[in-house]
């Protein structure tokens, strides 16, 4: 009975085996089906064209590539331009033209008659100072004159004795000598008023006026009524004649060599939007600023109205003469670590990089110094996409 029992049993897992292995196998034909349609299939699509083509260092376009409608070619061309160079500019005295006034004598400002702005005309009133060193100077003045008077008798005697042989001639010489001195002090005297403004005719007077040196405007002021001019150097007003005014332009050094003595500018204002003032280059400094590597460039213009104020910001367009120039857009140019580069055309949609030394930009062109010649085709728009 156990024997038959395990023979049953064998049979039936014999059967189920057999099964198990048809359905196998049934799978494994229908997945070679199924996987060569689909290879029948993947075979039977087009490929893509790749976008770019590498070779030999040129760039490739192949027919297809989806950048072809996104790339600009066109020729390089020769033109006839007037480069302009824009830069910044401010309003500034005529250094020329622009006083400081010092006080001639230390002392106290006793009255201040005039105020910042104001229009002062040569000799006019400007200060009152009350200065100890004042009637010092006129003391000096009294005594070297006293002096002098005593010693032209003693000389005027000594010459009366000599001539009436009673007097020796070392005495003469003496008194001749002595009044030498005393005359060489009083002009001393007599110029120091003269140089602080004081009249030799007012004597032990302390107080002095302080007078405009020249006709022009008040642009600065640093005393007040009450205040100690203790400071021979100490500025206590600038006048500025303004009937003139340099415009004064900063030149980057890379752009020194375009600036020149006598080129057309024109500048405009912020406070006369709507107007253009020509004027041309009067000078250009022979130095550069040290702290901002600029040189800084001056075009006088008159200023009879006053309408150009000191400090007034401006905008100067300097004009070189025509010339022919390579130009290109600036769109053509590309970083490349750190060169500037473009792509040329050496076959039809082949593209090689080229290194190019580009000058001044304007109105969206680049002036090209070196690396391009008229009539060779570059990617003016789109280079961007080979820029990898």
């Amino acid at each position: 009975m156990p024997n038959r029992l395990v023979s049953r049993t064998t049979a039936g897992d014999r059967k189920r085996r057999l099964a198990i292995g048809v359905g196998v196998m049934a799978m494994v034909a229908g997945a070679a089906v199924f996987g060569g349609l689909h290879g029948a299939r993947s075979a039977a699509e087009p490929q893509k064209p790749p976008a770019l083509i590498h070779e030999a260092g040129r760039i490739i376009l192949p027919v297809g590539s989806p950048y072809f409608d996104r790339i600009v070619v066109g020729d390089v061309e020769e033109k006839t331009a007037s480069p302009l160079l824009i830069l910044p500019a401010a309003v500034e005295a005529d250094p020329a033209r622009t006083i400081n006034v010092l006080p001639p004598v230390t002392g106290k400002v006793v009255e201040l008659m005039v105020q910042l702005g104001d229009q002062v005309t040569e000799g006019q009133p400007l200060a009152v100072i009350d200065s100890g060193d004042l009637a010092q100077a006129y003391a000096d003045h009294d005594k070297a004159l006293e002096t002098q008077r005593l010693t032209k008798q003693v000389l005027d005697r000594a010459r009366a004795l000599t001539s009436a042989r009673g007097g020796a001639i070392k005495d003469l010489e003496q008194a001749e000598s002595d009044y030498a001195q005393a005359l060489a002090e009083s002009n001393r005297a007599h110029a120091r008023l003269k140089e602080i403004g004081a009249t030799s005719e007012v004597k032990g007077r302390r107080v002095l006026t302080l007078r405009a040196p020249v006709s022009g405007s008040i642009t600065q002021l640093s005393t007040a009524p009450g205040s100690f001019a203790n400071d021979p150097n100490g500025t206590l007003m600038t006048i500025a004649n303004l009937d003139k005014v340099w415009v004064t332009a900063n030149a980057p050094e890379n752009n020194a060599s375009f600036v020149k003595q006598g080129m057309d500018v024109d500048v405009t204002f912020p406070a006369y939007p709507d107007q253009h003032f020509q004027g041309t280059v009067t000078s250009v400094s022979a130095v550069l600023e040290p702290d901002t590597r600029r040189s800084k460039v001056r075009i006088m213009f008159p200023n009879g109205d006053g309408r150009f104020k000191p400090n007034m910001f401006a905008s100067a367009t300097f004009v070189a003469p025509p010339t022919n120039e390579i130009l290109v857009p600036t769109s053509a140019l590309m970083m490349n670590n750190d060169r500037i580069t473009v792509f040329v055309e050496v076959a039809p949609y082949t593209f090689e990089r080229r290194a190019i030394e580009p000058g001044q930009e304007t109105g969206g062109y680049a002036r090209i110094r070196r690396g391009l010649k008229a009539g060779e085709r570059i990617i003016q728009k789109g280079g961007v996409l080979l820029n990898d």
